[in-house]
């Protein structure tokens, strides 16, 4: 009986310290708060946007123009809704690089439904239904199953791109006999919103980050997500569906990405398999370089907005002096190991001058002087001699 009280005392000090560590700081009190490090990134990321901004202003005559605005938008925004799911998910530890083909095969099921007679909103429907149920897949294999996100992912990454390329081959849609889009959808994917240079798809993202800064910031969800990434046992311990979570966070990356592939349609009033190819490391690129963790449970929305505006303005500048899409590549790469090194240059330090302590003894004790006093003699032996 006495066992049994102790049992469950010790039981209920662990709960309350796994809840603990699952809370704002499970890092230690020697850390600096989450929030802190974060402003200090998106401080850094402010002087970065202005200096992208005075660099398109002196390379380009026409970067400052009001229409750079609706074409950032439409060059970025499909890619920067697909980096807020991408966020959530990064933020519990795990990866989603099949976002990119999801959103091609969300293109080419609507291409392929409107080549066969269909009309269009059961075709966005069903387009919907196909990044959903992706989504659940990626989920299913790695919050159930308990696979590795990034071997998963990529898998399915393949997967998708070969299923639209099965379903359009090389078609393009509308093809030759097929009805056009209709003319509203054309004008939402060529066309600013009146009385503004925003395009339809800046705005979407504008209005989403609000609403993931919300649950990331301001929720007990983004609150439990944090706490996954941080310290996946602990959080599960401290009563945090982590499996769940994690599920239903591919089945929102997969909604969003298919989502992303219906406004990509509509912007170039054409649907081909191959559109979004390689769209994944620009979204991954986005997301690390706005300041969250590739190891899960640091980041912020805002950081994510501000890094899209970096990238967009560094595209339009680029775009406008002439340079290249490879060079622009070399600029995505270079800017995607930034965003891995300098957050943890800290923690590789604080790691490297631990190593060095732990070696210390063992090596001032290898490299002892010969001339070290002896050890005093031993009583017993002197008394049996």
């Amino acid at each position: 009986m006495t066992s049994d009280v102790v049992l469950h005392k010790n039981n209920d000090k662990g709960k309350r310290e796994a809840r603990n560590s699952a809370g704002a700081n499970p890092a230690g009190a020697g850390r600096p708060p989450l929030w802190r490090s974060a402003l200090r990134w998106e401080s850094g990321l402010v002087l970065v946007l202005i200096a992208v901004l005075g660099y398109g202003s002196a390379k380009s005559s026409t970067f400052t123009d009001p229409s750079t605005v609706f074409y950032l938008g439409i060059n970025t925004g499909y890619i920067a809704i697909m980096a807020l799911p991408m966020t959530f998910v990064i933020m519990t530890g795990e990866i989603d690089l099949s976002v990119a083909s999801m959103l091609g095969l969300s293109g080419a099921t609507v291409g392929y439904l409107w080549h066969h007679g269909w009309s269009i909103w059961p075709a966005f429907a069903a387009a919907l239904l196909v990044g959903l149920v992706g989504g659940a897949l990626n989920g299913f294999l790695v919050a159930r199953v308990g696979l590795p996100s990034i071997a998963v992912t990529i898998g399915t990454l393949t997967l998708f791109r070969g299923l639209a390329e099965i379903m359009l081959g090389a078609l393009i849609v509308p093809a030759p006999g097929d009805a056009q889009f209709p003319d509203w959808l054309q004008n939402i994917g060529a066309e600013s919103i009146p009385g503004t240079q925003l395009s339809w798809s800046l705005a979407i993202f504008i209005v989403l980050a609000v609403v993931f800064g919300v649950v990331l910031h301001g929720s007990r969800l983004g609150r439990s997500m944090v706490a996954i990434g941080l310290q996946p046992e602990a959080a599960e311990f401290a009563g945090v569906r982590v499996k769940r979570i994690k599920f239903w966070l591919f089945v929102l990356s997969g909604g969003l990405s298919a989502f992303a592939g219906i406004l990509l349609a509509m912007q170039n009033a054409s649907v081909s398999y191959g559109a979004g190819t390689g769209l994944e490391l620009n979204v991954v690129a986005i997301v690390l370089f706005g300041g969250v963790s590739i190891f899960g449970g640091r980041g912020t929305i805002p950081g994510v907005v501000l890094s899209v505006a970096i990238f967009g303005s560094l595209q339009m500048a680029l775009t406008q002096i002439n340079v290249s899409a490879e060079k622009q590549n070399i600029v995505t790469g270079v800017l995607l190991l930034i965003s891995v090194i300098v957050p943890n240059l800290g923690e590789v330090s604080a790691r490297l001058r631990s190593r060095l302590r732990r070696a210390q003894p063992a090596l001032s004790g290898s490299t002892a002087p010969s001339d070290a006093a002896p050890p005093p003699p031993n009583p017993r032996r002197k008394a049996t001699s």
